[in-house]
């Protein structure tokens, strides 16, 4: 492979780790603990891996000999940086346990694990990788491992090549999986332990102990450095407005992360719009009269950003996508047999009047994805869905009708983004960097450890790297029961942005004065090399969710 200039610069830094993990660890327990919901149905669903004991790791003083180990590892769901150092950490752990340790990397997600496809990662291999962006290593896959078929799939490749422990590398849905498999091999006494990891840009894979997923820092000052670009040709030129839509899926994390870095005229926040029971007219409303007060004053320019799952928290349409997802999922066997058309009419005719009403407001285009498009895990794929164009849109046409607007001279002409991909292989910041190799090196402690069914976990981010707080969690601590494809199922809980959070209430206290003055701020390009201050900073959701 052909390296670039960085990639060589890069490749020597070695990433800082606790001062827990420096050298031999021992276990230290804490409370049982419990699902954040629905206790009695997730205790029924894992009894044998329900009730676990938090755990963190201290230095200790009295060493014991370690013995070789054989681990498997998944990359599972949408890429996120700093993932290969998750890997390398985990490797360089295994190899400090013992020099004959093996590792061995699933191809193309848990569906490498099902069809025995691997490579074992040896150390010219792990060394091409060391502080790189993306998740080319072993590459990554969205295969759901929720059946026992696929579970003695995998059991048998794992026990050909003597894998006594796998880890998957994933978001919610991903450590779900992981819980779930976790159980069963615990259930059917194969002794093989199952680790998860934090993964995914969205930032909705956290709790008190997990504070943040890996690769959310790294996307949201790429995005933020973009956004922070456009700010500066929008200042310059000053006749557009942005509507930038930023990549999280259902949680609003990062686009509050880039407002808070980059200070832009609007930032719209799904939870808030669910709270305040806002509607797509309400919303419009509420840009147009931003637009048109910035007009006033001569400014015919502005940024909007939009979070990915906005359409998913807008009341009306929250209640037409639920519904929808259990008419499919009922359905399911019927539905896969139908063509577009026939898919469409029998949407249209088994639909409640109120959400036929809601479905016809929008775009037939919008219309058709909400309709026609689902993940692997039965969501709707926003992704796809062109919030930032239906927005403008609306806007523009609400615009259009003022004749106000035109006698003081307002001009809106609008364009269009979207940063999603752009930032899920960046080569990780230092932060990702030291982060993510901390959680792999943390993962094969917890191999060491003998435990299964707990998540990597390094706490105290917001201080230095050496003051990291390494150990591990029970996944089952984090699961709830949702209502997925028409069925009840147990899921790890997703994070939201909290609107009495310390973020949230930053950028509240902020926002009137961005919106109706030019206060934009602009971030530049992730640093590798330089002051602390410039290089080695967290997230500011992070700063502010831990600010004392």
């Amino acid at each position: 492979m052909k390296k670039s200039a960085l990639q060589k610069a890069r490749a020597t830094y070695q990433p800082k780790l606790p001062i827990a993990l420096a050298g031999p660890v021992r276990v230290v327990e804490g409370q049982p603990t419990q699902s954040v919901g629905d206790q009695e149905a997730i205790k029924a669903l894992f009894p044998n891996t329900y009730g676990l004991p938090e755990i963190r790791f201290e230095k200790n003083p009295t060493p014991t000999a370690g013995k070789p180990v054989n681990v498997g590892v998944i990359l599972s769901g949408g890429q996120a940086p700093g993932g290969h150092n998750v890997i390398c950490g985990l490797f360089d752990g295994i190899k400090k346990i013992h020099r004959d340790s093996r590792l061995f990397g699933f191809l193309m997600g848990p569906d490498g694990l099902v069809k025995h496809r691997y490579i074992e990662l040896t150390a010219p291999i792990i060394d091409e990788y060391r502080n790189t962006g993306g998740f080319d290593i072993i590459g990554s896959g969205r295969t759901k491992l929720e059946k026992k078929e696929q579970f003695d799939e995998g059991l048998k490749i794992l026990n050909e090549l003597g894998i006594k422990a796998l880890v998957i590398i994933g978001g919610d849905d991903s450590n779900t999986n992981a819980a779930i498999l976790a159980e069963y091999y615990k259930e059917k006494n194969t002794g093989i332990q199952v680790i998860g990891c934090p993964k995914t840009i969205d930032g909705d894979l956290k709790n008190d102990v997990i504070e943040t997923s890996f690769g959310f820092d790294t996307a949201t000052k790429v995005y933020s450095e973009v956004i922070g670009n456009i700010q500066r040709d929008c200042n310059s030129a000053k006749k557009y407005w942005h509507f930038i839509k930023l990549m999280g899926r259902s949680a609003s994390h990062i686009a509050l992360e880039c407002a808070l870095q980059t200070q832009p005229n609007i930032c719209l926040i799904s939870e808030e719009v669910e709270a305040n029971n806002m509607s797509l007219d309400q919303i419009v409303e509420y840009i147009a009269g931003i637009v048109k007060s910035r007009a006033a004053d001569g400014n015919n320019f502005g940024i909007v950003l939009i979070p990915e799952g906005l359409i998913e928290f807008i009341p009306e349409f929250k209640r037409l996508i639920g519904e929808l997802n259990e008419l499919l999922g009922a359905n399911k066997d019927a539905v896969e047999k139908m063509d577009e058309a026939q898919l469409t009419k029998f949407i249209f005719d088994n639909l409640s009047a109120e959400n036929v009403a809601s479905l016809r407001k929008l775009p037939e285009q919008v219309a058709r994805q909400l309709m026609l498009d689902r993940d692997p895990h039965g969501n709707v794929q926003v992704s796809l869905i062109e919030t930032e164009k239906l927005l403008s849109g609306l806007v523009a046409e609400r615009l259009a009708a003022d004749k106000e607007f035109a006698e003081m001279g307002g001009r809106f002409s609008s364009l269009h983004h979207f940063f999603g991909y752009e930032g899920r292989c960046a080569d990780p910041s230092i932060f990702d960097a030291d982060y993510c190799y901390s959680l792999g090196f943390n993962a094969s402690a917890l191999i060491n450890a003998g435990v299964t069914g707990y998540m990597s976990s390094i706490r105290n981010l917001v201080k230095p790297a050496v003051q990291w707080i390494p150990g591990g969690i029970p996944i089952t601590m984090m699961m709830n029961i949702e209502r997925r494809n028409a069925q009840d199922k147990p899921v790890i809980q997703k994070a939201l942005v909290r609107l009495d959070g310390a973020p949230f209430q930053k950028f509240a206290a902020q926002r009137d004065e961005w919106a109706h003055n030019t206060c934009y701020v602009y971030p530049g390009p992730i640093q590798y090399f330089g002051p602390a201050e410039v290089c080695d900073q967290p997230s500011m959701t992070l700063k502010y969710e831990h600010r004392h």
